[in-house]
This record gives C-alpha cells, structure tokens and sequence, in this order.
C-alpha cells in the first residue's frame, strides 16, 4: 500500500537528534518487510523497542498435513469451527504451501491479555461475521462484516470484538500483500477504470502514545512456533510516524465490479495479489447485458492454480446448494464449472447478489488434518445428476 501518511510528532530530516521535553532521546526505528528495498516506515518511540524481560518456551501450532498431493475437487463448512475463546486458539489452518496458508477463527474475546506478532506473514483477515477493533502502534482501525483487514508482517497487534460470535477468514502470506498493479499508474496512483480507489483504503487513526512500564506479553510467530516475551514496556509508545508500511482495511463492499455484454473472465474480480497467489471479490452486480448472453460462467481448465472460494452471502448462481462459511477447492489439473442446472437457471438473469472471496494459489496447497474435520465428503461427485434432479447437496 504505498500511499504516504505522517501522523504526530517527527523530525525534520531521518536519522537525526529528536529529544523528548524531558531531553531524553526519541527512539527511532525503521519498520519494513523485504529488507531496506520494500514499503517502510519509520516511527518514533519513548523507549527503545527493544526492552525484553522475559521469555518464555516456545509452543508449536505448526498445521500437521493430512494430504499432501491432492487431485480431487473437495468442500470445507467453514462455519462447523468450533468457537474458542481466544483469538490464537480459534485459528484453525486448513491450506497450506510454501507461499501462504489459509484458515478460519470463531475467536469469541479476542486478544485478551497480551499482544500479538506474526513475524511470519502478512495477514490478511477477513471478517465474515462480528465487528470490532484493531489496535496497533500507528493507531486503530474499526472493523466489520465485509472488511478485509490487511497488516503486514511484523506488526504488533491486538484484536478486540465487540460481539460474542465472530467468523473470519484469515490468509498468511510470506511476501507482501498488495492491490493489483494493473490498477495504478506509473505513479502508484489508481486508475479511474480500477474497481477501487485510495478514498476506500482506511488506514489507522486515533494513534495513542502509551507511556507505560511493566510487564506487557508479545506472542510473537515465527516459523509455525509461538513464542511468549514479556517487554518491560507498552508495545504502543509511538509520539509520530511516517512512510507506507501500516495496517490498513478495506470493505468488500466498496468494490465496484466490472461488467460486460458478455461474461467477464475472474480477473475482474481481483482485488489483492501476493507472492504466487491471487484474491478476488465476487459481489451483487448487473449480468452481462448481450441478448443472448449467458451469465452463468463458462467451464474452464483449472491447470495453472487451484482454486478456493469462500462463501459468504447470498445465491451463488453457478453452485447449488452452498451454505454461509462454505469453501470448495478445485484443483489445478481438473475443469470446473457450474453446477447441474446453473447454466440454463442463469439466462435471462439481469443480477446476481452473490458475495464471495476466491484465493487462488499458482502453487498446489496441501490439506490439513483441520480441514479434514469439516469437509463435505461428497462434494467431487456433485456435477453428477442425480436421477435428472438434483445433485448431491450437502
């Protein structure tokens, strides 16, 4: 997200003397993903970042693989998660390759009691049902139904809910999450044709500068191991900051889809990109508009990437049968395309009301033994008619 912000106090030039009124030093530190060579910025501290009390033993929450190779279109109830009271112990990992996994939570609290760091990933958390509020150190940011929450690796965060009954989807990716580059300019700027603009990013506000000792809990990820330090200081002392690397929302009701006289391929629908991976937005939108258009997609190959949606509200015009917090996998290597009946039911649809996120990793996913728990054992057969009815539902 390279759009520039600066909030509170900073000095006129990097890297140089900054007191506090008492005369102490400012601390300085440069926070960024990819080295010295990616999106950055530099923030302001009362006390070093640097102050660790104690630690404690690691734990693993490593996902353990149930399959390693898979060719078979498969189906997760995503909403059969049962909810845990804490947020890191309702994250459930159902996906996973080298460049990223894919999960879901029914957190119920939160983080309560302690911070968290994902020294692995970029997360990118999508809220399905509950709202609430990030915290951080550049500031907060409220969420709700539809928003995708992105923060980048290495963010010190705390999640708090506002209701008892939460479900999100949450991507890990180990390169940067960012919006398609098709989208902007030469400048970095969007385009007028993109299906958003800056105006519907919402960055972090209402930064708070704690000045607080004692002993604050940082659980810090790193290489599918929690570990437990204990700072001697607020993780949130910032008096100011500025650059482009923060923590930022956006809702999935602010995507403006792309339409045509006859049916627009997937990437229309994209809205985020990442290392070997791509995540798109289906929302309610006008049909093609061509009279004898259908509606409906077409089949498709599927060699290149597997390919996961999410379902999150309405009718879902190509599936049959789909519930809320459903997830099918269709894997590189076999065509898919609409259900038994989807195609015909389609034409003459003047609208669609669907809302969906589609993940499609280039790189084929292994599947957890979480997963396993909640999938729908019949889903490969569903293309099959069932006595010139119905295929298998769920």
């Amino acid at each position: 997200m390279p759009i520039y912000k600066q909030v509170g106090l900073i000095p006129e030039k990097r890297h140089v003397v900054f007191r506090q009124p008492n005369g102490k030093l400012y601390h300085e530190e440069l926070f960024g993903t990819e080295g010295f060579s990616g999106m950055s910025s530099l923030v302001y501290h009362l006390y070093p970042p640097t102050r660790v009390k104690e630690k404690g033993a690691p734990y693993s929450v490593r996902p353990q693989v149930a399959i390693e190779d898979n060719l078979q279109s498969r189906s997760y109830m995503g909403f059969n998660a049962t909810p845990e009271l804490d947020y890191l112990d309702s994250r459930k990992t159902l996906f996973v390759n080298d460049d990223m996994t894919i999960g879901v939570a029914a957190p119920i609290e939160g983080t309560k009691g302690y911070f968290y760091k994902n020294a692995d990933a970029d997360e990118m958390i999508f809220i399905h049902k509950g709202e609430g509020i990030l915290k951080t150190m550049y500031g907060n940011i409220e969420f709700a139904y539809g928003d995708y929450v992105i923060i980048p690796r290495g963010t010190i965060y705390q999640l708090e809910f506002a209701t008892d009954e939460n479900r999100i989807l949450i991507v890990e990716s180990h390169g940067p999450i960012e919006t398609p580059d098709r989208y902007k300019n030469k400048y970095g700027q969007y385009l007028e044709h993109s299906p958003f603009c800056e105006r519907d990013l919402r960055g972090p506000v209402n930064m708070q500068t704690h000045d607080e000792e004692g002993e604050f809990l940082v659980k810090i990820k790193k290489r599918g191991l929690i570990y437990p330090y204990v700072y001697e200081n607020h993780p949130f002392d910032l008096v100011g900051w500025d650059g482009c690397c923060y923590p930022y929302a956006f809702s999935i009701f602010n995507f403006e889809p792309i339409t045509g006289r006859i049916h627009m391929p997937p990437p229309i629908h994209q809205t985020f990109q990442g290392r070997n991976f791509v995540i798109c937005s289906f929302v309610p939108r006008l049909y093609d508009y061509h009279p004898q258009a259908i509606p409906a997609p077409y089949h498709h190959s599927n060699v290149d990437s597997d390919e996961l949606l999410y379902y999150v509200d309405g009718d879902f015009m190509s599936r049959n049968n789909i519930q809320k917090g459903q997830i099918t996998l269709h894997p590189g290597g076999l065509p898919h395309g609409p259900h038994p009946g989807a195609i015909e039911r389609s034409i003459g649809k003047t609208a669609t009301n669907e809302l969906a996120v589609m993940i499609d990793p280039f790189n084929p996913v292994k599947i957890t033994k979480e997963a396993m728990e909640l999938e729908f054992q019949e889903y490969y057969q569903s293309w099959v008619q069932q006595n010139n009815t119905n295929p298998v539902t769920v």
